[in-house]
């Protein structure tokens, strides 16, 4: 039962990656179509991005009262609901009012499923549920793609990806006793939580959160400023014609989604940290070879090199908050790494952009040279605490 419990949790990655890229693809197609301005796809994201961090800091309350399974089912059917929203929409700012549920249901979702693979299953399963997401992710302009190339318009391919989530709604329901059933099998081998969901301030008291979450912000926002921006860099700086670059930026997810299949066989024989140092090596590597002026092959290598870095951070970092904060604490502090990922990603690629627009695009890899930076800071000053609580 535990393998049919396993299979849910796989689909439910592949099916939350879906959506997660479609208003990107549809964009171009949206803004058209509503008359409005290209720029406008950055109000929608902001809209989303605030519900996400919103649910991510009350999913700890609210998986306490509806359990993991109850949490994902309710988010997951919001999401099915906005992206239906999303379908039937024909102003711009119904899509705005959409965006509210689809944020919300987000963050908690994230958190919920990430909590509970991090309490009841091995390190390799985050990895390869991680992988499913960046398969999802990766399918889903694809159906987007499809539904525009029929003539069927943007709204069908919402409207598509809406009733997949429909039907995992369905799945998660009837598999909800599979969820409490393995909660209370392994609830004897863990330390029971505390009576009351922890405040921000209880959570900060915590030794490590607050590095902890430098490096998921910093992390973060390395990835996402990575994915929006390479492109433009090659373009303009090393001056290869945009299809060649658009290849060469699809790699850098192509590292991430093939590294975390991978990575979760590596998780046999190294821990979290290991993992986490593995890829922050692979990280500076990458960034070196796209500061060096060696031409093409060296910055389609960097990007190569970065999305492989990238691969084992996120879910390592996720995995080991249990065995570093305590089981009792994950569920609140999981919440609080999620509001703080997303954060990063709406704050530090616009602030590049910024930055690129008053000086040149050129800084790009500095700028990833300079987060890398920080996230070594973090968890040099971690290890240094750790040290120093064992030499007392």
């Amino acid at each position: 039962m535990i393998h049919l419990l396993l299979a849910v949790i796989y689909v439910s990655f592949i099916s939350l990656g879906l959506p997660d890229s479609l208003l990107g693809a549809a964009w171009p197609s949206i803004y058209q179509g509503l008359r409005v301005p290209v720029s406008y796809s950055g109000v929608i994201f902001c809209i989303i991005s605030v519900g996400t961090v919103i649910s991510s800091l009350q999913s700890d309350r609210l998986i306490r009262k509806f359990g993991a399974g109850g949490v994902t089912a309710i988010s997951v059917a919001m999401t099915a609901a906005a992206l239906f929203g999303f379908s039937a929409s024909n102003s711009f700012w119904a899509l705005c009012l959409w965006a509210i549920p689809y944020g919300l249901g987000a963050g908690s979702v994230d958190t919920a499923l990430n909590n509970y693979v991090a309490l009841h299953f091995a390190s390799r399963h985050m990895s390869w549920l991680h992988c499913m997401w960046g398969i999802g992710a990766s399918v889903g302009p694809y159906i987007m793609g499809a539904a525009l190339t029929r003539g069927a318009g943007w709204q069908m391919g919402y409207r598509i990806i809406s009733g997949m989530q429909v039907v995992l709604t369905i799945m998660i329901v009837l598999s909800l006793p599979l969820w409490k059933a393995k909660t209370t099998a392994d609830a004897g081998e863990q330390e029971a939580a505390p009576a009351k969901a922890l405040t921000l301030k209880q959570i900060f008291r915590i030794p490590g959160v607050k590095e902890v979450l430098v490096t998921f912000f910093c992390y973060c926002s390395l990835e996402q400023t990575t994915s929006l921006w390479a492109s433009s860099y090659l373009v303009l700086n090393r001056g290869i014609s945009p299809e060649t670059a658009a290849s060469f930026a699809s790699l850098f997810f192509l590292g991430i989604t093939a590294g975390r299949a991978l990575c979760g066989f590596l998780t046999l024989k190294l821990n979290d940290a290991q993992m986490v140092r593995m890829g922050l090596g692979l990280i500076g590597m990458g960034v070196v070879l796209l500061l060096l002026p060696l031409g093409e092959t060296a910055a389609l290598a960097g990007l190569l090199l970065i999305g492989f870095g990238c691969a084992p951070i996120y879910p390592s970092l996720i995995h080991g908050t249990p065995g570093r904060f305590g089981a009792e604490n994950s569920q609140a502090i999981i919440g609080v790494q999620m509001a703080s990922a997303y954060i990063g990603n709406c704050l530090m690629p616009p602030l590049f952009g910024a930055a690129a627009n008053h000086t040149t695009i050129a800084i790009f890899p500095y700028y990833l040279l300079v987060i890398l930076i920080l996230i070594l800071m973090g968890a040099m000053h971690e290890t240094l605490q750790k040290g120093t609580k064992a030499g007392h």
